[in-house]
C-alpha cells in the first residue's frame, strides 16, 4: 500500500497527491489498476463520493490482509519505496 504522495514523488511530481487522487478517480470501470492500495497521508480512506467507495477499498484490503485499527491501517502496511 502507498500514500498519494508517494505515487505522486515516484512520478516526479512531488507535492501534486491530489492529482494522483483525482487521476484514480477517474479510471474506467473494470480497471485492474489496484486503486484500493492508495491511501491518504493519515494512513486512512480517503472519502469518495458515497459509502460504497470506502467499504469496497476496506474490503479489498481486508482480503489482502491488511488491518485496521478504528479508521486507520498501521503503517506497517506501508509500502517502502526506498
Amino acid at each position: 500500500m502507498a500514500t498519494y504522495g508517494q505515487i505522486a514523488a515516484l512520478a516526479g511530481m512531488p507535492r501534486h497527491a491530489r492529482l494522483v487522487g483525482r487521476t484514480l478517480s477517474r479510471l474506467p470501470a473494470g480497471s485492474r489498476l489496484p486503486w484500493h492500495r492508495v491511501v491518504n497521508a493519515g494512513m486512512r480512506l480517503s472519502p469518495r463520493g458515497d459509502d460504497r467507495g470506502m467499504l469496497e477499498q476496506r474490503r479489498r484490503l481486508e482480503r489482502e490482509g491488511v488491518t485496521f485499527v478504528g479508521p486507520r491501517i498501521p503503517r506497517d502496511h506501508l509500502w517502502d519505496s526506498a
